[in-house]
């Protein structure tokens, strides 16, 4: 079958769906509460039978994501190399965006980045995922992603679609939560001026009022609920995790996708802040 439900997914299937998709199965079979979806495999020809899982799925807004093969596996990261679309409405701008994701594989970073890191061109998957209507969205490492620390865990955030962050027009909030203790090591609230929500025709970019955007985006006990939910995904997977997660306006936790924390040979210089490496980590920084 070169087409399954995320929660049909384990690790296993990474050679044929991609690791993006297999790791969102194994987070669903843990318990972790993932958005549902359908993933297309890199054999996968037919895309009636892509445009009659999105029928099932009900027809909603989805993601449509890039999962190469060899993505998001321990020895490498394609993270930010190609292409994801968001609040992808209808069959036919669905059709387009699977078509979009596979043609990135191609694309110049995409090429470069394997040129440095060897072994044979992946193929490419897709993962097709529900969007989540996120009032707050961000990324969580399980490790301090700056020195390799395991004993904390370093947290991003900003108001609505992650897309403020990667474009690089917001300064997220950033936090560092001892594993341990649960005690706030660091506090850094952050100028988030605009935010991205729903729109008719997809995302829409909107102003923040001026004492939201600079209010903090999580409070104490929401802090504890993502630093708790990032130690099980790390837990289950027995690695560092780098963590992508939204928090919808009805307050529900979601997490939309989750790698290992991986180091790849870059010729930019180390960076200095966790909001550097996120921003590199997602293709927003430019610095080499």
């Amino acid at each position: 079958m070169h087409l399954r439900p995320l929660a049909d997914l384990r690790g296993a299937d990474e050679a044929l769906f991609g690791g993006k998709s297999a790791n969102l199965g194994e987070l669903i079979a843990a318990g972790i509460p993932v958005p549902p979806g359908f993933a297309l495999s890199s054999a996968a020809a037919d895309l009636d039978e892509a445009a009659a899982a999105y029928e099932q799925l009900g027809a909603p807004p989805v993601a449509v994501r890039s999962s190469a093969i060899g993505e998001d596996g321990a020895a490498a990261s394609f993270a930010g190399l190609q292409d994801t679309y968001l609040w992808v409405e209808g069959v036919e701008a669905v059709r387009d965006a699977i078509g979009r994701c596979r043609a990135s594989l191609e694309n110049p970073e995409a090429l470069a980045y394997r040129e440095r890191m060897g072994g044979p061109p992946p193929a490419m998957g897709v993962t097709v995922q529900q969007m989540v209507d996120a009032a707050v969205s961000g990324v969580m490492f399980t490790c301090n992603p700056v020195t390799g620390d395991p004993s904390s865990v370093a947290v991003n955030a900003s108001w609505g679609l992650g897309l403020a962050v990667v474009g690089g027009e917001v300064t997220p909030d950033e936090y560092r939560v001892s594993k341990v203790t649960g005690e706030v090591l660091h506090r850094g609230i952050g100028p988030k001026a605009v935010e991205y929500r729903p729109g008719a025709g997809g995302p829409e970019r909107r102003e923040v009022e001026p004492e939201r955007a600079e209010a903090a985006c999580l409070d104490d006990a929401r802090l504890a609920e993502l630093v708790e939910l990032a130690k099980r995904v790390e837990r289950h997977f027995g690695r560092h995790q780098d963590i992508e997660w939204a928090i919808d306006p009805a307050g529900e936790l979601y997490v939309l996708q989750a790698r290992p924390v991986t180091v790849a040979p870059r010729k930019q210089a180390p960076a200095k802040s966790a909001i550097q490496l996120v921003m590199g980590t997602f293709g927003a920084d430019r610095t080499d």
